[in-house]
């Protein structure tokens, strides 16, 4: 059968990848010497139950720790230019607030009240809010990258795909490592871990890593002399495991990240019309940096995130194995976000968020060696989120957004395998979610920036609750075609509840107090997974087609706050868009040349189309773009590896990625009118340069040097267009050229 015979070969072949990501080949050809064929496996839980990545029947992307290594990824955004069809970056005026979209899903909204369309999880653990979820890469054992809907299968239902950070395990002996780097902008990293046993017969086992993190900013605010898109992260992981027999087991893990970092800097993509109306603060023409501010408002910028969860594992028989997670998770964020970028009071916002969950999951899984294998599950979700927004206009018009929104999903999952034949196997799967979602919401008017003082003016008062019920199947079929090649098809529901609209201006737009609905993506896949060319040529295929209803999209609306009929305010609008269809093909690949060099890489077309938006009564799906939905993107990279003489090895990667034209954020194109109407943030197709070397010495120390971005390619990519009524059109950058420098010694 495929699965069996190909493990020593095809399923080695994905050290550092599920095919995508350089460096991917575990044992390289030397210099001089015999072609390396046997690689090493990977092993993944994307179907929670360890298999190797070719057996998989979905979209999946994979990272050992070596991988990461080898690209010197600082964070999971870096991840974007190696998986398909996926775009993540940090959110506006934050350096760890994650927006995640997979083939054209996700959210780029993150105040409380609105789920993410891409599911993220630490060690099984679903991460619910944004804030302080661009997690850096430090102690990880891999990552893994599913693409399409999970709702069967992870914790809470992901209608996009899921991330899944899976930290490196408790050691049955003593080890662990210390490495420093240095590279541009000041930067200094220092990471370290230990692990091993307690007790001297192993029953009692514990690991803990640290990560202080470091680098001055890109720019600077031009008046203070502060850094901004600076970076000041002070991180720590730490796991307890009892190993009571060899079929019980108590896990308990914490993690903490403290982030200090500056404001991110946006770039003014045009002046502000409303300067002149404050001379005393001066002129301010947009400036040439893309990085430099000239904010107003103090560089504040903290986020607080803490966990801690147990696990129990208990094998009951040969045949069925048993898990219990118990998870708490909460975080604490402090922004000012300056949205005009000058001294004057235009637009100064200043935030403030909040939220705690609590998750309970049980699975059951069941292998008895035959014909069929499979995962039960109950999850339990509670949590709150909420936080106070204040907006200072103008320095005349002072207002929050103040509330909470409570969360309580309840959900039964299942996924089941049938090996019908010794090539043909059915793979069914289900999930039925049950969720109340309650908003309280007081938006209110003050009479100054203190904020402390109520002007009697009431924008939305309301505690409102509405609950969501959903089904969501799963099929596929896999067919070992030869010895070499698996085909599958998918088909599978995703779904993500709706809620209400913590901005809501009920007063002066009354159906913002409204509820929006649920969104719901059918998704049909087919795919291949191939080793060809006796093993050295590695090639998966996905081509998909999503039927995407009541897309939740978030919005600037701009009002009329005073009746003159002029549009002088604006708020966080929160809609169902009505209907699209997403289309893509995807292709994976590593290819192992010989004489030491293997080529790897990505290449993905997507088609994603609103069918139909509903605006003002009127379908303006034909106007209306996709965000974060690329047409075209791929990455290239080209490794050479070398055995070398002394002992040890040395290896060398450049890699290339494309990505062609993308629309950063959501806007009504037929409301962007002038003469202060703005299209979208957009950026035009571009590509970026990286390449590493990796020394790994025959003892302990490793070395690296790391370069990304080498062109110093200005790249948006995301901003604000709040021109109409604040004149403010802003763009946030990709990150410049950065190299650095790591030391790592392994003990």
């Amino acid at each position: 059968m495929f699965r069996s015979r190909l493990s020593t070969a095809i399923h080695a072949a994905l050290l550092a990848s599920a095919i995508a990501a350089p460096a991917a080949f575990a044992q390289a050809e030397p210099a001089e010497g015999p072609q390396a064929r046997t690689l090493d496996a990977v092993t993944v839980t994307a179907r929670k139950r360890e298999e190797t990545l070719q057996e998989v029947p979905v979209a999946v992307t994979a990272f050992t720790a070596e991988a990461l290594d080898r690209l010197g990824t600082r964070d999971i955004g870096e991840l974007g230019t190696q998986v398909p069809n996926l775009t993540l970056y940090a959110a506006r005026g934050s350096s760890s607030t994650l927006t995640a979209y997979i083939r054209g899903i996700g959210q780029s909204d993150p105040l409380w009240g609105v789920d993410p369309g891409v599911g993220l999880y630490l060690d099984d653990v679903y991460i619910a809010r944004p804030q302080g979820a661009l997690l850096d890469v430090f102690d990880v054992e891999r990552i893994e990258v599913l693409r399409g809907p999970q709702g069967t299968l992870y914790g809470k239902n992901t209608i996009g795909g899921a991330i899944k950070y899976i930290s490196r395990g408790i050691p049955t002996q003593t080890e662990g490592f210390v490495s420093a780097t240095v590279g541009s902008f000041g930067q200094l990293d220092l990471k370290a871990a230990i692990g091993g046993p307690l007790v001297e017969n192993g029953g009692l086992r514990g690991r803990f890593a640290v990560a202080k993190l470091g680098r001055d900013g890109f720019g600077e605010n031009l008046v203070t002399g502060e850094d901004v898109s600076d970076k000041d992260v002070l991180a720590f992981r730490g796991q307890l495991g009892a190993y009571v027999n060899d079929d019980l087991d108590i896990q308990f893990a914490f993690d903490r990240v403290d982030d200090t970092s500056g404001v991110r800097g946006a770039r003014m993509l045009e002046a502000n019309r409303f300067n002149a109306l404050f001379p005393a603060f001066g002129s301010f023409p947009p400036l040439s940096d893309r990085y430099d501010v000239r904010n107003g408002m103090p560089n504040k910028n903290d986020t607080l995130v803490e966990g801690a969860s147990a696990t129990v594992n208990w094998r009951a028989s040969d045949n069925l194995s048993l898990k219990y997670i118990l998870a708490k998770r909460q975080s604490e964020t402090e922004t000012n976000i300056d949205f005009d970028t000058t001294l004057a009071p235009i637009a100064d916002v200043k935030a403030f968020y909040a939220d705690e969950q609590v998750s309970h999951e049980l699975q059951a899984n069941w292998d008895a060696g035959g014909r069929s294998r499979g995962v039960v599950g109950l999850y339990a979700f509670s949590g709150t989120a909420g936080g106070q927004v204040r907006n200072n206009f103008f320095n005349l018009n002072f207002g929050d957004t103040q509330g909470k929104v409570n969360t309580d999903s309840i959900a039964l999952y299942a996924d089941w395998s049938f090996d019908l034949s010794d090539r043909v196997s059915l793979d069914l799967g289900a999930r039925y979610t049950d969720e109340d979602k309650r908003a309280r919401v007081l938006n209110r008017g003050y009479t100054d920036a203190t904020f402390t003082v109520p002007n009697g003016v009431v924008a939305a008062n309301f505690d409102k609750k509405i609950n969501f019920k959903n089904l969501s199947p799963k099929i596929a079929l896999n067919f070992d075609a030869s010895e070499n090649v698996m085909l599958y098809a998918l088909g599978a529901r995703g779904f993500k509840s709706g809620g209400y609209n913590i901005r809501a201006q009920a007063t002066a737009v009354p159906r913002s107090a409204n509820p929006f609905d649920d969104e719901v993506v059918d998704s049909l896949e087919v795919g291949a997974k191939m080793g060809l060319l006796d093993q050295r040529l590695f090639l998966n295929l996905a081509a998909f087609h999503n039927r995407y209803k009541d897309i939740q999209l978030s919005v600037f609306t701009a009002y009329d706050s005073n009746g003159d009929g002029v549009d002088d305010a604006f708020f966080g609008d929160f809609t169902n868009a009505g209907r699209g269809t997403i289309r893509g093909v995807e292709v994976e690949y590593q290819w192992l040349l010989g004489g030491g060099f293997s080529i790897s890489g990505n290449l993905a077309w997507l088609d994603a189309k609103y069918d139909e938006f509903r605006f003002a009564g009127v379908d303006i799906a034909n106007e209306q773009e996709f965000t974060n939905a690329p047409e075209f993107s791929g990455a290239l990279n080209l490794e050479y590896r070398t055995a070398l003489a002394g002992g040890g090895e040395l290896s060398a990667r450049l890699g290339w990625y494309y990505q062609s034209e993308v629309v950063a954020t959501t806007e009504i194109l037929r409301s962007e009118v002038p003469p202060f109407g703005r299209p979208p943030i957009t950026q035009d197709g571009y590509g970026l340069l990286s390449a590493g070397v990796v020394w790994q010495t025959a003892g302990a120390w490793s070395f690296s040097l790391q370069g990304t971005n080498l062109t110093d390619k200005e790249y948006l990519t995301t901003g604000y267009n709040l021109n109409r009524a604040l004149g403010v059109y802003t763009g946030f950058y990709g990150p410049p050229r950065q190299i650095s420098l790591s030391a790592r010694y392994a003990f």
